[in-house]
């Protein structure tokens, strides 16, 4: 995972809450989750507290901020709308939040789910997957944007897993999946990161969709790749047959998509375990076509 360019500790963020957020100061806070962009804290029995670790991840906290009050109330499931908003110190550099705690366990670290939680997760994008508005921007990381835009990244990712992978073989594959038409139509709302580490269930259903940093508008097959994260060969017919707006070019798209988030997980996954086992299954699901 990338460096953390601040150490996101208890202290730091006690001393954030005493100084923005007294009332809450004196509750339990203990860290949940040190991920890619941001630490997470659980803030007594209700609230989290997220706090980027490094600079890319600042504009994430501000995006959520903005966008997820206007999206929740049309979602079908839990999100993390933030109930605080904290700002930058003398002592902390970026925005942070305050957002409710969901009980669940990350869907990346359980069995693939099942058909509860694949027609939970249709209507779920069914509901996300609207016209954007006008002044919702792409996702910055370039997510939902055309497949030929990851051509060179595919091939340069492919190079670098070097003899991890059956290179020939994923090459075909995607040169297969690529050759798709794209997206013609006006950008809807996209999560942007839907991934199984930002899915968490219990007692087999999903209990919340979390991490909405990268939200924008765009092509929501982009957010089709969790599919091949998620479910196993006889789930994810019963997740595309909730999806009433997908068609074969979509449904394409979204694996392509999965094979360019598989060698991106595998290959930034030596310090994280989670990741090589996501990376790991995704590619050999959309392998198997």
């Amino acid at each position: 995972m990338p460096a953390a360019e601040v150490d996101v500790t208890e202290d730091l963020v006690r001393d954030l809450l005493v100084e923005q957020q007294p009332d809450l100061a004196d509750l339990p806070l203990v860290v949940v989750a040190n991920g890619w962009d941001n630490v997470i804290l659980r803030l007594g029995r209700e609230l989290s507290v997220r706090v980027p670790r490094r600079q890319a991840a600042a504009r994430l906290v501000a995006n959520e901020q903005r966008w997820l009050p206007e999206l929740a109330p049309r979602l079908p499931l839990p999100v993390p709308v933030p109930v605080r908003h904290g700002v930058p110190t003398g002592f902390y550099p970026w925005h942070w939040s305050v957002c409710p705690w969901f009980d669940g366990d990350l869907a990346a670290d359980v069995a693939p789910a099942g058909r509860t939680a694949a027609r939970q997760l249709g209507g779920f994008l069914g509901a996300l997957h609207t016209s954007a508005p006008d002044d919702l921007p792409a996702n910055a990381a370039l997510r939902g944007g055309p497949i030929a835009a990851l051509v060179e990244r595919v091939a340069a990712n492919i190079a670098a897993l070097g003899d991890r992978i059956d290179a020939s073989a994923v090459l075909a594959r995607w040169d297969e999946l690529s050759a798709v038409e794209e997206w013609s139509g006006d950008p809807q709302w996209l999560h942007g990161d839907l991934h199984t580490a930002n899915v968490l269930l219990q007692d087999g259903a999903i209990s919340a969709v979390i991490d909405f940093g990268d939200i924008g508008a765009g092509d929501p097959a982009v957010d089709l790749a969790i599919a091949w994260m998620l479910f196993d060969e006889r789930t994810r017919v019963v997740f595309r047959s909730s999806l009433a707006t997908v068609d074969d070019a979509m449904w394409q798209r979204g694996q392509a998509w999965g094979l360019h988030f598989a060698l991106v997980y595998l290959l930034h996954s030596a310090d994280s375990p989670r990741f090589e086992r996501m990376g790991g299954y995704l590619l050999a699901q959309v392998m198997a076509g």
